[in-house]
């Protein structure tokens, strides 16, 4: 039987030091998952990893232990013991797991509540993941239906209205730091998609002089002439912050980008001006000894968090709807499940029925030496007879609890006649033919909702 789990850190568990170690490429996150696959234990993987926050989500075959490798494996990782890891880490499981997707999904666990990038975030490791072939027909439920319930959040609140976003709040919080930013001078270091909200933000704001710096040159051209900005390679990054107010870097790269003694140079001709460098990368593009450089100041993903905190407020209306509204989808994605419990538990009963019967007849054979092959046959008749009246009333309430969600009550009833205990493939061939028409070949544990 299957059940689903989640492990992640988050800017609200962790901070970035741990964060940056426990951050994925999408190339590392496609390794990661196969690698989780490969465990007899998992059936199912899928790994978000985005500035704020990396998390698996896993279908697994026996809980416990399939908890205990991707702990193992997180920790590996992060290079801490996997008892550490467990301190700030949260480990929801079935509906739970689903309904902190969903939030995820919709923005209310954002670092910027409404955030709009986090959706394609998750679109895009969900693809990720199905195309190195680790999800299947419970993720694959799971995530669209995460992504529907961030659509319609976004469609029907004002949640994300404001378009706010991490490389917007840099940017704000640049000119509080440093004034109005017209006459400024800015380098973007980097060229993927949050590089581009930073260099619109920027434009946004009156910005005139922009470079961006980038290994790929031609991406990197493509977006200064998007903002009416100039493009430099990494090479001529020295001269560019030479003459630059601010740096702003948000790189995929898994090493330092700026580095101290580079900064030291640069210091030195720029006649005692200073330097604003905000890193809005993780893992971290600037090297944190940058900070002790006379002149220089650095923001980064921490820095973002206090101002957040302090700055900006969701009107409780609009959280609430939202609220509302991955509840509901919750309770859509609740049913299925309970689908995919109830079914094979009806089966998995008739079966176990099946099988006193058979085992009752066994021991009996034989003992009637004076009954005919008709006489045999009619108390087998009746014993089967028996059984089905016997189960008839538990299986129309079996079914009515797929309506209504009934799973404590499944637990209770598996965990009653020792299903729990039958393996998946004994479920026989009625089993089969019932979760084919549900479109889903995993039975799954009751869930319960949590706080």
């Amino acid at each position: 039987m299957s059940e689903l789990l989640a492990i992640g850190v988050s800017h609200k568990t962790a901070p970035l030091a741990l964060r940056e170690r426990l951050a994925m490429t999408e190339a590392a996150a496609e390794e990661f998952v196969r690698e989780l696959v490969a465990h007899e234990e998992i059936r199912e993987a899928v790994v978000i990893s985005t500035c704020n926050r990396t998390e698996a989500y896993i279908v697994s075959r026996e809980s416990v232990d399939a908890e205990s490798i991707l702990l193992a494996r997180l920790a590996s990782r992060a290079g801490i013991r996997p008892t550490e890891l467990v301190e700030i880490a949260y480990s929801p499981r079935n509906c739970d797991a689903a309904r902190h997707l969903f939030k995820v999904t919709a923005g209310l666990d954002s670092m910027i509540v409404g955030e709009h990038e986090v959706q394609g975030q998750v679109r895009r490791s969900y693809e990720n993941a199905l195309g190195a072939g680790t999800t299947g027909p419970f993720t694959n439920r799971l995530f669209r239906a995460a992504l529907q319930a961030g659509k319609r959040v976004r469609s029907e609140t004002a949640l994300g209205t404001a378009r706010v976003s991490v490389p917007s709040v840099a940017v704000d919080l640049a000119r509080e730091t440093i004034g109005p930013l017209e006459e400024s001078s800015v380098v973007v270091i980097g060229a993927g998609e949050t590089a581009e909200l930073t260099a619109r933000a920027l434009s946004d704001r009156g910005v005139s002089t922009l470079f961006v710096a980038n290994r790929r040159v031609e991406r990197a051209r493509e977006l200064a002439l998007a903002f009416d900005g100039h493009v430099a390679s990494l090479d001529e990054l020295p001269q560019r912050m030479q003459e630059a107010d601010i740096v702003v870097s948000s790189t995929s790269s898994p090493h330092v980008i700026v580095g101290a003694e580079e900064i030291e140079r640069v210091m030195e001709s720029r006649d005692g001006r200073p330097l604003l460098l905000i890193d809005i990368a993780v893992p971290r593009d600037v090297d944190t000894a940058c900070a002790e450089v006379p002149g220089v100041r650095v923001l980064d993903m921490d820095d973002l968090q206090s101002t957040v905190a302090r700055n900006l407020h969701v009107r409780e209306a609009e959280r609430d709807g939202a609220e509302e509204i991955v509840e509901e989808e919750i309770e859509r994605f609740s049913h299925w499940m309970a689908q995919q419990g109830a079914t094979p538990t009806i089966a998995a009963l008739r079966e176990h029925g099946a099988d006193i019967v058979d085992q009752i007849l066994g021991e009996n054979d034989g003992r009637w030496e004076s009954a005919s092959a008709r006489d045999v046959a009619r108390t087998e008749a009746i014993a089967r007879a028996v059984m089905q009246r016997l189960l008839h009333e538990p299986t129309i309430r079996m079914k009515a609890l797929e309506q209504s969600g009934g799973h404590g009550r499944l637990a209770v009833l598996r965990e009653l006649f020792g299903l729990d205990e039958v393996p998946e493939e004994a479920a026989g061939p009625g089993a089969a033919a019932a979760e084919e028409d549900l479109g889903q070949t995993a039975e799954v544990r009751p869930l319960r909702r949590g706080s």
